[in-house]
């Protein structure tokens, strides 16, 4: 029988003499570590939600890492590699690579009556992954790029829709710069194509949609007088982001002369240095609500120490040594903490699945990327923060209970 708890459950159970004052303090320690835990969650599940959907809306243009031509460097317009690469079916056998696919990208201009609009055409090829886009897609739909002719169907983003006036059908006239040489002379012109808008887009990542037009690659191909074999390099998606630079090294080591990596934490580093301040943030809202947590669980044993310094006194008589009487504040404090959680999980899972599935707390779409405070609950996070929570408060009451040691049985015994 382990005596240590049988009294523990005796006291929490309120036999004995209790003292009034007692109640509301430790009722308010155990109301103070479930808002204090819940509070953690849904921080833990927001910060995490909002990371994923930035991370998941620039991936989603741009895929995990790219591969260009070593001259290009951070160009829009990168300068041509050969399509058919000796590395492309090693790396199809790598199992962490999910996909491959080419691209190139042309700045142009769209000229309506009334308004300019400098525009980024990003052209894609029949093995373009269009998932994002279509989960994104407002109106109208994606197109087929064939390898027998050539598409002239343009999807663009709602915000460039509603700037141009444009609907689904309407001709757009985009102008760019095209450089033609012999080797010897180089030759510059600016053409016009006409594209007609077949889907529009919202991702809510302004940065992007204010700029980004999705075309069929045959036709920025053309106009720098490239042949089908040319573009502008490959975009490849990898199943797991943690583990970005060990494929971003594999795919170095494979690659040709001339030819570089990208990963897309390069081509963002201020998105991703953003999001990683969200961290720190969390980190140091966990901290002190676990250290005020803590506090108030000092200050509930420091009562319950205080209030049974006769038992304490009686017990110590009957020969219990310190660290058994330990266990038994140690005991309640631990049950009283698990009280805590159970309430902090039910109060915080509880509000993140009403938020994650009816979307009550709204936001501002252009100054946040997404029209409602985003949540991601994952499991291990959550068991991670409820026994951080108990081990890091039992370890801080440890301290306390040792005022045990300094009672005397019989001073304790008079003690009323």
């Amino acid at each position: 029988m382990n005596t240590e708890r049988l009294i523990a459950k005796r006291i929490l159970s309120g036999q004995g003499n209790t003292n009034k004052f007692s109640r509301p303090i430790i009722r308010i320690s155990v109301l103070g570590i479930a808002l204090g835990l819940a509070i953690m969650i849904l921080t833990v599940s927001i910060v995490v939600g909002f990371q994923n959907e930035i991370k998941k809306k620039v991936i989603g243009f741009g895929s995990h890492i790219v591969i260009t031509n070593y001259d290009s460097n951070d160009s829009k317009e990168p300068h041509p590699i050969s399509k058919n690469q000796p590395f492309i079916e090693q790396l199809k056998l790598n199992p962490e690579i999910k996909h491959i696919e080419i691209f190139t990208t042309k700045v142009g201009l769209i000229k309506t009556n009334t308004v300019n609009e400098e525009v980024l055409l990003k052209g894609i090829g029949n093995d373009f992954d269009w998932h994002f886009i279509n989960e994104n897609l407002v109106s109208g739909k994606t197109f087929i790029v064939s390898d027998t002719g050539l598409s002239r169907s343009i999807v663009i983003s709602k915000n460039l829709a509603d700037k141009l006036e444009f609907k689904l059908g309407d001709k757009v006239k985009v102008y760019v710069v095209s450089k033609k040489t012999d080797g010897v002379t180089e030759q510059t012109e600016l053409p016009v194509k006409v594209f007609y808008v077949s889907g529009i887009y919202e991702s809510g990542y302004s940065e992007i949609d204010n700029t980004l037009a999705i075309v069929d690659i045959g036709q920025l191909q053309k106009l720098n007088f490239w042949d089908q074999n040319q573009i502008g390099g490959f975009e490849i998606a990898i199943k797991d982001i943690n583990k970005l630079d060990k494929v971003s090294d594999q795919i170095n080591d494979v690659l040709g002369q001339g030819l570089m990596t990208q990963t897309i934490k390069e081509l963002s580093p201020a998105v991703f240095s953003w999001l990683d301040l969200f961290n720190v943030n969390a980190m140091i809202v966990i901290i002190v609500i676990i250290l005020i947590a803590s506090i108030n669980m000092i200050s509930a044993l420091l009562i319950l120490i205080l209030e049974r310094t006769n038992m304490i006194g009686i017990l110590k008589a009957l020969g219990a040594n310190n660290g058994s009487i330990q266990k038994i504040f140690l005991y309640n404090a631990a049950y009283l903490i698990s009280k805590g959680l159970l309430w902090g999980n039910i109060i915080g899972i509880g509000l993140a699945i009403i938020q994650k599935y009816f979307g009550i707390f709204k936001l501002n779409k252009t100054e946040y990327y997404m029209s409602q405070v985003p949540i991601d609950l994952n499991i291990w996070s959550i068991l991670l923060l409820n026994v951080g929570t108990l081990v890091c408060c039992l370890l801080m009451l440890i301290i306390p209970s040792f005022i045990i040691s300094r009672i005397t049985p019989v001073k304790a015994i008079r003690f009323s």
